[in-house]
């Protein structure tokens, strides 16, 4: 029996250890002008170097279509958390939900994704402003 809990324990640890260095997505800014968007996003990862960082991420609606992207050249190893934008892109009138999505080098697309309710000005980690 305490074999069984001693492995159960490194099943446990090893699944958290998985998720431990996915990015963070601190904040999103999203700002509306007249269809065009601009997408200010806070990301925080432990970057260690040229073989794991965060590399990019993305705007999807509901159906997983990819509105925009925006691809992270370089490590931010002593600039945590650092925020990017995206400007020029087009979020359809009737669309309702967005997510934030954020990708690593070493772990790909982190499940930690922020929803992003189009009707509502502010949720949990965004803001939107329309002009």
């Amino acid at each position: 029996m305490h074999l069984k809990k001693y492995l159960a324990f490194i099943l446990l640890l090893a699944s958290t250890s998985v998720f431990a260095n996915d990015v963070e997505i601190v904040k999103v800014l999203l700002t509306g002008q007249t269809g065009t968007w601009r997408a200010d996003v806070t990301l925080k990862h432990a970057d260690t170097g040229w073989k794991h960082y965060a590399d990019a991420w993305r705007l999807v609606d509901e159906a997983g279509n990819e509105i925009g992207k925006r691809t992270l050249y370089h490590p931010h190893v002593n600039e945590q958390p650092f925020t990017r934008s995206l400007s020029n892109f087009q979020i359809s009138r009737g669309t309702k939900i967005i997510f934030v999505e954020a990708h690593d080098l070493k772990h790909g697309w982190s499940p930690n994704r922020v929803k992003v309710d189009m009707r509502q000005a502010s949720g949990q980690k965004y803001h939107i402003r329309r002009y």
